[in-house]
């Protein structure tokens, strides 16, 4: 039996733009302030949800 090959490591989605709005989000990633803080215990999957709601956030936001 092969086991498949791991996921790759989920990468920070900060591009540098680290301001927040009044919402506590910020406009660079999307990511909330607790979500920021978080982001170095969290698991890979919790990662991953971070960054789907960040995106969402981002995309919301742009229309």
């Amino acid at each position: 039996m092969t086991l498949p090959p791991p996921s790759p490591a989920v990468a920070s989605p900060c591009i540098k733009v680290c301001v927040l709005d009044a919402r506590q989000v910020c406009v660079g990633c999307g990511r909330t302030i607790d979500e920021i803080a978080q982001w170095s215990r969290l698991t890979e999957e919790q990662r991953r949800e971070v960054v789907d709601r960040a995106r969402q956030r981002c995309s919301q936001a742009a229309s």
